[in-house]
C-alpha cells in the first residue's frame, strides 16, 4: 500500500482552506453591501388654519400671529357709554378714544409692533409668539401663544400725573392664549393674563401713612368665540373676569358682543362692551364701567394687511 506523503499535501490542503475564507468574505461582503430596506417616508404635519380671521378678537388679542413677511396696520375705537342716551347720540357725540397701530412678522411665527393711544398720551412695544398649533389629526388639539406688552404715560410731569421717577410711567401685559377650532364655524379660546403697574394710586389713613389703592399685579381671565354665520362674516363673544382682589376700586368684568366682516386684507369688527380703553392692562385693571347698570360703549377694530 502506498503511503501519502503528507508533506506534500498540507500547501494544497492550506490553499484550499484560504480560497474557502475569500469566497465565504466575498459573499459576506455582498450581503452587507446590498440594496438598503425602503424607508418609510414620515408623513407630513398638517395644521389648522384660520381659527380666527384677525389679531384682534374685541378688546382681547386672539391666537393668531399672521404668517412671515406682513406688515399689519390697526385702528381701535371706542366712543361714550351709552347711558346718557340720546343727549349725546349713546356715546357717539361723548369723549372717544383711539389707538393707531403698526406690527411686521419678521420670522415665522413671531410678530412685533408699536401703537400709540390718545388716552394719557401712552405708547406701547408688543410682541407676539405662537408657542404651539392645532394639528388636523388631533396630536395636538390646541394652539397656545404668548401676547405681552410695555405701555408708557408720556404726559408731562405735573401735579396730576404723580410721577416721581421714569419707571413710574410704565405698565406691563403677559397674557397666554390658548384656543381650539371646534369646527369651520367655531372657534373659541380662553386667556389668563397678569397686569403690572409700576405705579399705582395711593391715599392717606388716619394715621397720616400713605397707602395704595390697589395692588401692582392683577390676575384676569377672558373666554372668547367665533361663530361663522356666512363665509366672511362672524358673530364674535368675549368675557373677561378679573381675579384678583384690590384694597379699593376693584375693576367690573367685561362682557362684549359684535359682528365681524373679513376680507383676504381686512378685518372689520364692531361691537358693544362696557370695556372703555384700549390697553389691556388699562381695561382689566383700571374698569370701572359696569354692564349690570348699562354702562356699555360701542367701538370697532379695522385691521389692514399687506404682504411682502
Amino acid at each position: 500500500m502506498k503511503h501519502i506523503n503528507m508533506k506534500s499535501f498540507l500547501p494544497g490542503l492550506a490553499l484550499l482552506f484560504i480560497f474557502d475564507l475569500m469566497a465565504t468574505g466575498s459573499t459576506m461582503a455582498q450581503d452587507s453591501t446590498g440594496a438598503p430596506p425602503p424607508t418609510v417616508e414620515k408623513k407630513k404635519r398638517s395644521y389648522v388654519k384660520n381659527t380666527f380671521e384677525g389679531n384682534y378678537l374685541i378688546d382681547n388679542q386672539s391666537v393668531m400671529v399672521p404668517i412671515k413677511g406682513t406688515f399689519e396696520f390697526d385702528i381701535q375705537h371706542r366712543f361714550g357709554t351709552v347711558n346718557n342716551g340720546i343727549s349725546d347720540l349713546y356715546g357717539i357725540f361723548a369723549g372717544a378714544i383711539m389707538r393707531l397701530g403698526l406690527s411686521y412678522t419678521p420670522i415665522k411665527d413671531l410678530q412685533v409692533g408699536f401703537g400709540a393711544c390718545n388716552d394719557r398720551m401712552q405708547v406701547d412695544w408688543n410682541l407676539k409668539y405662537a408657542l404651539l398649533r392645532q394639528t388636523k389629526d388631533g396630536a395636538m388639539p390646541v394652539s397656545v401663544t404668548y401676547f405681552g406688552n410695555a405701555v408708557m404715560d408720556t404726559r408731562k410731569k405735573d401735579a396730576t400725573t404723580l410721577f416721581v421717577t421714569t419707571s413710574d410711567r410704565f405698565s406691563f401685559f403677559n397674557q397666554v392664549i390658548i384656543a381650539r377650532k371646534v369646527s369651520d364655524k367655531l372657534s373659541v379660546q380662553v386667556s389668563p393674563s397678569l397686569s403690572h403697574f409700576n405705579n399705582v394710586p395711593g391715599y392717606i389713613d388716619a394715621n397720616g401713612k400713605i397707602l395704595p389703592e390697589m395692588k401692582n399685579d392683577h390676575f384676569a381671565i377672558s373666554f372668547s368665540g367665533r361663530y361663522k354665520i356666512a363665509p366672511k362674516t362672524a358673530v364674535i363673544a368675549n368675557y373677561d373676569q378679573p381675579l384678583t382682589q384690590h384694597p379699593m376700586n376693584n375693576p367690573h368684568p367685561n362682557i362684549s358682543f359684535g359682528l365681524e366682516m373679513s376680507t383676504s386684507g381686512h378685518t372689520f369688527q364692531v361691537f358693544a362692551g362696557n370695556y372703555g380703553n384700549l390697553l389691556p392692562q388699562d381695561n382689566n385693571m383700571l374698569n370701572q364701567n359696569d354692564f349690570t347698570k348699562g354702562e356699555f360703549l360701542i367701538g370697532f377694530n379695522i385691521t389692514r394687511l399687506w404682504n411682502f
